[in-house]
């Protein structure tokens, strides 16, 4: 097995939990029965700085039992309500269903699309969508929307009549696909999470309208993925990766104009038993590695944090899993 030198605990903001290294040996001992996932959508959310593109971040509660005290986007899982039927805008219910990779199913493609703009809604005050199919609204604050906000949250008003009622087209063309990350196997709680990144519409504002953040912030994703590397802000793989993949772009057209060509393949982690030392691996983002020798497993105390860095080698014993979660 190739390796190089290990960073020290805690070197980098990598949300490690403590638990993972029994959950994994379960697993691989057929002791473990993997969750289904749950089908979930988030949303970058970009606007124009004065030094290339901000991206808008919140960070979970540290009483959160799922990634506490981690910075993410806004989203969640998709609902039953997202699958009425809504005015569409933009690429057809089709198109997008052979983009996300969901084959001819038409309604589920709805659904992740509706609930990416829904969430956005729900924990940003931002609303992608617009009384004509060519505008967006340009003011989502006040007691009336924010009324229907918490009807939302509560699950008191379905997506599909919240817009019927205020005469909204949904706009899909304002989103644009980044990337799909499901969780680890070993989670209790698993996600099947599609990104999209998008435009803050003129006119609109974000506001801190969850309840799991304790605090946003606008930040350029250059100066997030530093805060990241530095181990001053906790991420989770899926997050600090779309991060970096949004670093190359000056704009936030070019941006939006590159989310065509990306790959949604979804990531999916590797967990491994190699000579008594588990390997966690997300193929394809070699950063994300972890070696946690036998004896180590709760060298991570309760941070949640990295334990060991290193090249992923062969192994004996290989289990599919995911990389990822809601973020």
């Amino acid at each position: 097995m190739s390796s190089t030198s290990s960073t020290t605990p805690g070197t980098n903001g990598q949300w490690y939990p403590p638990e993972w290294p029994d959950r994994i040996r379960a697993l691989a001992d057929g002791e473990l029965t993997p969750a289904a996932p749950r089908a979930a959508a988030t949303v970058l959310l970009l606007r124009d700085g004065a030094a290339g593109p901000d991206v808008y971040m919140l960070r979970r509660r540290a009483s959160m039992a799922f990634a506490g005290g981690a910075y993410a986007y806004p989203g969640g899982s998709v609902d039953p309500r997202d699958e009425g039927e809504v005015a569409w805008a933009g690429p057809s219910r089709e198109v997008w269903a052979r983009r996300l990779g969901l084959g001819g199913d038409t309604t589920a493609a709805q659904a992740v699309v509706c609930a990416a703009v829904r969430e956005t809604f729900e924990e940003a005050g931002v609303l992608l969508a617009g009384p004509t199919p060519d505008t967006v609204v340009a003011d989502t604050t006040g007691a009336d929307w924010e009324a229907d906000r918490a009807a939302l949250v509560a699950r008191e008003l379905p997506f599909a009549d919240f817009l019927l009622r205020r005469g909204l087209v949904l706009r899909s063309d304002l989103l644009g696909g980044w990337a799909r990350w499901i969780t680890p196997e070993f989670e209790p709680r698993r996600y099947d999470t599609w990104f999209f990144v998008a435009a803050l519409p003129a006119g609109q504002r974000t506001r801190n309208a969850s309840t799991e953040a304790d605090r946003t912030v606008w930040i350029r994703p250059q100066d997030a993925a530093g805060g990241y590397d530095r181990g001053e802000l906790l991420m989770m793989p899926p997050t600090i990766s779309t991060l970096r993949g949004l670093c190359a772009y000056g704009t936030v057209a070019e941006a939006l104009a590159a989310a065509d060509a990306r790959d949604l393949a979804p990531v999916l982690a590797e967990a491994r038993l190699v000579d008594g030392e588990l390997v966690l691996s997300w193929p394809g983002h070699d950063e994300f590695t972890k070696h946690i020798p036998s004896g180590d497993e709760h060298a991570t105390g309760g941070t949640g944090r990295a334990v060991h860095d290193r090249e992923s080698g062969a192994g004996d014993r290989t289990r599919a899993a995911g990389g990822g979660g809601n973020a």
